[in-house]
């Protein structure tokens, strides 16, 4: 029994009416989530060559008027219509698929896959910038065959089942005359040659995976989480199509010190009641490694924020540094030596908010109570 074709519409996910921009775009991302050097899963290879004949159609004017009028039916009675008997009749069915062109068809140019890099870095590289140099897997042009997939001295041969034609024809004879089918060479796969001597590196592929060291310069002001994208150094690409890119992930480890809110940094800074009453001096550390005095004032209130300015991060497209934020915060002892306790008396006394029993308050209140 013969399993019915999936809807080409349906296998890309678009309507019938679909532009060829939102075509290409749906493509475009079902062939990176099952591409089989992307995806190992079972079913991904087989999806991804269905998603490929789907859009090879779609993408096509003629054959995508073809497929809309006649369905998967009319593509299946080839691109060769040569009844010879019918006149104009074949005309018409040269415009909808495409002539008997028997000639090689170029595979299709692909891009390369994408890859990722994790850096961690600590806080002031985040801050300044650095230089690193990592190592990403990725696959390269076999460098022994130089990509053919032939050991050297030998080279691919003409396909025998095609004759290098990269297509096969198969004639057939209906009630209307003899029709034509020209379909892609499944043993060479449209390339119109074979290998006979696979290169023995990358076993004929053309070619292989590879560790690769590259020096990566990080900028200045980076985040925890920020990306960054190397063009071309990714995967390298099939039938000379581009390489794909690499993508640096950035881990930035926490500060003793500091924390960070954009370009600023924030530093707390603890005050006792006697430096909070009188003021003091303090001093800050910065990322520069030279600390700064900063002068508070009396009376400072637990949770004010002093800015020391251009102490903060480098801004990450130019344009000078953030500021380095000190927040101050009331710290209350809670071991005081006899003497410190007997002084913390007396302030209060001076203060008029005695901490000891009031008796005189006890005894107006039993007088009020009778």
């Amino acid at each position: 029994m013969t399993t019915a074709k999936a809807d080409y519409y349906e296998v890309l996910g678009v309507t019938r009416t679909a532009a060829a921009a939102e075509i290409k775009k749906a493509f475009r991302r079902l062939a990176m989530q099952y591409h089989p050097d992307r995806n190992q899963e079972d079913g991904a290879e087989a999806q991804f060559k269905q998603v490929s004949e789907a859009y090879e159609v779609l993408s096509d004017p003629e054959k995508r008027a073809a497929y809309d009028r006649y369905g998967h039916a009319g593509l299946d009675f080839g691109r060769g219509f040569e009844g010879q008997d019918f006149g104009g009749f074949g005309d018409i069915f040269d415009a909808f698929f495409g002539g008997t062109s028997t000639g090689r068809r170029r595979r299709e140019a692909q891009r390369g896959g994408d890859r990722r890099a994790d850096i961690e870095l600590t806080f002031e590289e985040a801050a300044f910038g650095t230089d690193r140099e990592i190592e990403v897997e990725r696959i390269e042009r076999c460098q022994r065959c130089t990509g053919s997939g032939s050991e050297p001295g030998s080279s691919p041969q003409r396909c025998p089942t095609c004759d290098g034609a990269g297509q096969v024809r198969r004639s057939s004879r209906s009630v209307f005359g003899q029709f034509v089918n020209i379909a892609t060479c499944g043993r060479c796969h449209g390339e119109g040659s074979i290998v006979t001597s696979p290169c023995n590196e990358c076993r004929g592929q053309g070619r292989e995976r590879k560790a690769h060291r590259l020096d990566v310069t990080i900028p200045a002001g980076v985040n925890d989480g920020s990306r960054m994208r190397l063009s071309g150094e990714g995967d390298s690409g099939l039938n000379d199509g581009p390489p794909g890119h690499l993508y640096v992930y950035i881990d930035v480890a926490p500060h003793e010190f500091f924390s960070r809110q954009e370009e600023d940094l924030i530093y707390d800074l603890e005050m006792n009641p006697a430096q909070a009453a009188l003021g003091f001096e303090a001093a800050i550390p910065t990322l520069d490694g030279d600390p700064a005095v900063l002068k508070v004032p009396a009376g400072t209130q637990s949770g004010r924020v002093f800015a020391i300015k251009r102490k903060g991060i480098p801004r990450l497209h130019g344009g000078g540094r953030g500021d380095l934020l000190v927040r101050v915060e009331l710290k209350v002892p809670t071991d005081l030596s006899d003497e410190q306790r007997e002084l913390m008396h007396q302030l209060a006394e001076s203060f008029g908010t005695p901490v000891g029993v009031d008796k005189g308050l006890l005894s107006k209140l039993k007088d009020a109570l009778g």
